[in-house]
């Protein structure tokens, strides 16, 4: 019996993918009619999706960088008058929404004269703070202006006749004592800023030449600028007083003295109550009683009008402060006396009388504040020259008592209103210039603030979050917020949309594809009869899935770009230069092509799988 010799298999192609691709390519241009109309159907699918994205994208974006390049929808104002500590600036500004904040001063501090270097009628401007990284300047065309420098608004610029460069005259007027007084300073305009920046005529100056205007028009001095004025003094407060009368009051009476007068609470004291107050015990006979108001500090007003209700009558009063901390220059806590009496009293109190006389509180120098009577035990050291200490309160303070004489008590006796000065350092900012000898009341906040948000997304939670705090605001949130509705409805309809279109060209791929296969059924059993494995024939329909998607994808941006352009045209007068109505950027273009292929090589896998199916000896029983 003679056997037949077994042919030998067909070699492998070398590079079985290059060639399916190629025969892929030679099938789709050999059916370039169905072809065509896949790819018009897969760009009629694409088109109109990047249209609606580009449409959704440019109006939103138009919109919102209107809103954006538009001060006023960035910023907070406040909606009324309020103090503000610089603690509550330093918490704010580490918020990340928010883009600036700095302090601002009264409206009726914020008035400044300006006229040219050259000569001419001053204009009367809004002055307003800026600070380093203003947006409101820095993105229209505007700088920063340092110590000497300011900058226009344009209707500023405008309106004084001046320009980037110049020089321009800044007074400032107020009226003290009955006369009207004026200062200047000569200031560069650093810049003027864009139109867009805003229609009022305003001047943004550095935050400290603004506090300076502000306290020249209330009276004080500017003495690094060369203008003359008072020193901001601190007031006196008190934890209560002590009323010594020759006779004890009926309860009436006793109650009329705390109606209208700030204080909320008298009690009867006994002698070492007296003592435990005062740090020292009057002589006897006296009726004691301690007026105070739990809670809270009492003024010289408050001072003043016991006085008055009880004029006529033999009384002292004498005002005291608990829990004082001081120490001297060796860090030891020290206990100081307040008494603040004229002969006559002292006499009745049975006590020396100190050399600085009375209860004085507006009329103290530097030198009777820090008078000093000190224990003729604690040595002839501490007599002989100044006395450094230190008192605790917001800020810490170092200053030196002067020593005019001996004290009988076991205690240094200083005057009273002193007492008051360091009880007000409690709560206020207190410094001690060295160089004049007086007490200064530091700036205790500020009477608003300018807010600028990070962008229009942040200004609905920060405008809550200030309400939170209880401070009322004005802020563009119902704008903004309309704009995030329109931008979340036009999302979710593109969505939808997509959707809908995405599953209507898959479904058309899909059977396009699937179709082919059968149509190529017996081609492909050629091929595996050529050597092609399952592996290579599955690749066939993915290829020309690819292929077609790509002609798709560059119909679709074709189309894209013309409808685009038809549109910004018909809008052209309704947009500012560089805005457009249907935009996409450049980063969503790879993505919506990456979207595109993936797509359509998942829609092939259906016709791959098939073609895996297609068994070699179909296309020999056909032959």
């Amino acid at each position: 019996m003679m056997h037949m010799p077994t042919p030998a298999p067909a070699a492998r192609p070398r590079r079985p993918a290059r060639l399916v691709s190629s025969l892929a390519a030679h099938s789709l241009w050999h059916e370039w009619i169905l072809t065509l109309c896949l790819v018009i159907a897969l760009a009629a699918v694409i088109a109109p999706l990047l249209v609606l994205l580009g449409l959704k994208h440019g109006t939103i974006e138009t919109l919102r960088d209107r809103l954006v390049e538009d001060p006023v929808f960035r910023e907070i104002r406040p909606a009324q008058t309020r103090e503000y500590p610089p603690e509550w600036f330093e918490a704010w500004r580490t918020r990340g929404e928010i883009a600036f904040l700095t302090p601002t001063v009264l409206p009726l501090s914020s008035v400044l004269g300006v006229e040219p270097a050259t000569g001419g009628r001053p204009e009367l401007l809004d002055l307003v703070p800026t600070a380093p990284g203003d947006p409101l300047l820095l993105e229209n065309g505007g700088v920063i202006p340092g110590a000497d420098e300011l900058v226009l608004s344009a209707e500023a610029a405008r309106r004084v006749g001046v320009k980037a460069g110049d020089v321009v005259q800044a007074r400032v007027s107020r009226s003290r004592a009955g006369r009207n007084e004026v200062a200047q300073a000569a200031l560069r305009v650093a810049a003027v800023l864009d139109a867009r920046a805003g229609s009022l005529a305003r001047v943004y100056a550095p935050l400290a030449f603004v506090l300076d205007v502000e306290a020249y028009k209330e009276g004080y001095g500017a003495p690094a600028r060369g203008w003359a004025g008072d020193t901001p003094e601190p007031y006196l407060s008190f934890d209560g007083a002590v009323l010594l009368l020759d006779a004890p009051l009926s309860p009436i009476r006793r109650s009329g003295l705390i109606i209208n007068t700030g204080f909320g609470r008298i009690t009867e004291l006994a002698p070492e109550q007296v003592a435990e107050r005062l740090g020292f015990t009057p002589s006897g006979g006296f009726a004691a009683y301690d007026l105070h108001t739990p809670g809270a500090a009492i003024t010289v007003s408050s001072l003043r009008a016991i006085e008055q209700k009880l004029r006529g009558e033999q009384r002292i009063l004498l005002p005291y402060v608990s829990d004082l901390k001081v120490r001297d220059a060796g860090g030891e806590p020290l206990q100081l006396v307040g008494l603040s009496v004229d002969a006559e009293q002292a006499a009745r109190l049975g006590v020396a009388a100190p050399p600085w006389g009375g209860f004085a509180p507006a009329a103290a120098t530097p030198e009777r504040q820090r008078s000093v009577l000190w224990p003729a035990q604690s040595g002839p050291g501490a007599q002989a020259g100044a006395v450094r200490l230190s008192a605790e309160g917001v800020v810490g303070m170092d200053f030196s008592l002067l020593p005019v004489g001996d004290s009988a008590f076991d205690h240094a006796v200083v005057p009273v209103e002193l007492l008051g000065i360091l009880r007000t350092a409690r709560q206020r900012a207190v410094l001690f210039d060295a160089s004049s000898g007086r007490f200064e009341m530091a700036r205790g906040g500020y009477r608003g603030f300018r807010l600028y948000a990070r962008s229009i997304d942040d200004v609905p939670g920060l405008y809550h979050a200030l309400a939170a705090e209880g401070i009322e605001t004005i802020a563009e949130v119902e704008a903004i917020e309309r704009i995030q509705v329109l931008d979340t409805g036009l999302t979710r309809l593109f969505w939808l949309i997509a959707v809908l279109s995405i599953s209507g060209g898959t479904a058309v791929l899909v059977a396009s594809l699937y179709a082919a296969v059968e149509r190529r059924r017996r081609d492909l059993g050629v091929l595996r009869l050529l050597g092609l494995a399952r592996a290579h024939v599955f690749f066939f329909p993915v290829a020309q899935g690819l292929m077609i998607a790509t002609l798709g994808l560059g119909a679709s941006f074709g189309g894209y770009g013309l409808l685009a352009e038809v549109i910004d045209r018909s809008f052209a007068s309704q947009l500012a230069p560089g805005e457009a109505f249907c935009s996409l950027p450049a980063a969503y273009l790879p993505l919506a092509g990456g979207a595109t292929l993936a797509l359509a090589a998942f829609a092939s896998l259906a016709a791959a799988w098939r073609t895996t199916r297609v068994d070699p000896a179909e296309a020999i029983r056909e032959q």
